[in-house]
């Protein structure tokens, strides 16, 4: 049976389990989407074969399968087919991901599917189906919404055989290495394991993941001009993230204590207020007017913040636990899969110990 058939019936077979908790014309263009971008993948080696590949693509490709075997060797990640292909797509994300959350409360909508569980976000290969959910999902449900481009995606490593694998996009393969090795080690972790339903578990996992990594990748793989320029970036990022964070345990306090719409609205607005223009005072003073933040804090929001969250709350978390394995990565894996097979309530609790203690004031670059 032709591969495209018969990936097309794997997906389709999953419809009728699908449909009870979505719409088929949602799960149609997941399909027809993943399709179309295993059809445009193609063997890295070949590519590298090939006289046609321009210098600049062989050399990220060369590089970009270096990181892949570092991330078996050195990272225990699954070694499989997975971004051992190449697709070169006509686009700049390859989907994007619509968030939502109520106007009083960070907890993100969720949305449930075979596998993965229930999600905070749901993800459209096409950019106008994404900004038609979320502008339904304001005018219906009241919900603030976010639309986000994601470059990469994972298929958790649940399709069988080598064609199926997930390909490395041309979306990303231009990135900064140091960027470019943290996105694949990122992956490959949900394909290490992914626990159905948590999305804050999973996503802070592959963070740490691919933050772990990337410090590994870097000490091994860059010289020093490329540490000391990755070291400056991230300095920036965990500024970044420790102005939201804090200003998130704000809005979060707020929302819980509740009261009058009226006050909850105006205490609401005057924290949006402060932290845009906090940032406006780091962007223009300390981080010597770098404004890659920008478009981030202009359409901040419930939903932003609240995938935020899910993306770096447990991150030191999952951080000390590596430390107490030793900085062993297989050890850090099977800690982790420890956890995950703890009762909801036990395993929240045991990140929360594992959580460092708040900083006294925000990190500064």
């Amino acid at each position: 049976m032709p591969k495209r058939r018969l990936t097309r019936l794997l997906l389709l077979a999953s419809l009728p389990v699908l449909a009870g908790c979505e719409t088929a014309g949602y799960y149609a263009q997941s399909i027809g989407g993943h399709l179309a971008l295993l059809r445009a993948a193609r063997p890295v080696p070949e590519l590298l074969a090939d006289p046609a590949t321009p210098a600049d693509l062989r050399e990220r490709l060369q590089r970009s399968q270096q990181m892949r075997d570092f991330a078996v060797r050195e990272l225990a990640l699954p070694d499989n087919a997975s971004y051992r292909r190449y697709a070169a797509l006509d686009r700049p994300a390859v989907v994007w991901n619509v968030a939502a959350a109520p106007p009083y409360s960070l907890e993100l909508r969720r949305w449930c599917f075979p596998v993965a569980g229930c999600v905070g976000y749901r993800g459209y290969f096409d950019r106008a189906a994404a900004e038609a959910e979320a502008a339904r999902l304001r005018e219906a449900e009241g919900l603030e919404t976010v639309v986000l481009p994601v470059p990469a995606y994972s298929t958790l490593g649940k399709l069988p055989g080598d064609w199926f694998a997930d390909p490395l996009p041309s979306t990303l393969i231009r990135w900064p290495e140091p960027e470019l090795a943290r996105l694949i080690f990122h992956e490959l972790a949900h394909q290490r394991l992914y626990l159905g339903g948590d999305t804050a578990f999973n996503e802070s996992y592959a963070t740490a993941v691919e933050r772990l990594g990337g410090a590994r990748w870097l000490a091994a793989e860059a010289g020093a001009e490329a540490r000391a320029a990755d070291a400056a970036f991230e300095a920036r990022r965990e500024a970044f993230r420790a102005l939201v964070a804090r200003y998130r345990a704000q809005l979060d306090v707020l929302y819980r204590t509740g009261g009058p719409t009226a006050r909850l609205a105006a205490d609401k607005a005057r924290l949006y207020a402060a932290l845009r223009a906090e940032h406006a005072a780091l962007r223009d003073g300390a981080w010597g007017g770098d404004r890659r933040y920008d478009a981030w804090f202009a359409r901040a929001n419930n939903a932003l913040l609240g995938l935020q969250a899910a993306y770096f709350g447990w991150v030191p978390a999952f951080e000390a636990l590596f430390a107490r394995e030793g900085r062993d990565f297989a050890r850090f894996h099977a800690a982790v899969e420890a956890l995950a097979g703890l009762p909801p309530a036990e395993r929240e609790a045991t990140l929360r110990a594992l959580m460092p203690p708040e900083p006294a004031a925000p990190l500064t670059p």
